[in-house]
């Protein structure tokens, strides 16, 4: 080994590519690489999401349909087989209330809560929610708990 064949280790020097744009004696200068005028020659050109060279573009060819109501309230559903389920597992004894449901993952602390009436509540609960469906309340009062709207 002398000066003559010394070589960096192999893949510690990357090459940076080739550098556009710095004069004619480059070889890459004039239009550097990017061909004659149009968009796509200026700086700060960007393709727009969608863009199709001018043909009017998907989203704009497909017919629209529906609505969105904006004043719609959207509410998290726990059902009785639910509340149920927690209190024959012992995580719940005689009261639910929303900070309980966030606790236990079945809600989001920016959420709404409403009880649904899917299965059936054999303990007495003392249940507090935004919202229940008549036939939640009617079941939670019928196993003698209380329905407490928030």
């Amino acid at each position: 080994m002398n000066l003559s064949n010394l070589k960096p280790a192999k893949g510690s020097v990357k090459s940076q590519g080739k550098r556009v744009g710095r004069g004619q004696g480059s070889g890459k200068g004039g239009t550097a690489t990017r061909g004659h005028k149009g968009a796509k020659s200026r700086s700060g050109y960007s393709k727009k999401l969608g863009f199709e060279g001018g043909q009017m573009p998907l989203q704009r060819r497909v017919p629209k349909f529906g609505f969105k109501n904006i004043n719609r309230v959207e509410y998290q559903g726990v059902n009785l087989d639910k509340l149920q389920e927690l209190v024959d597992n012992k995580k719940i004894k005689d009261a639910v209330d929303f900070q309980t449901l966030v606790d236990l993952g079945l809600a989001g602390k920016n959420e709404l809560v409403k009880i649904l009436g899917r299965g059936e509540l054999k303990s007495k609960l003392t249940v507090t929610a935004h919202k229940f469906t008549a036939s939640a309340k009617a079941a939670i009062e019928a196993a003698g708990g209380e329905a407490v709207t928030l």
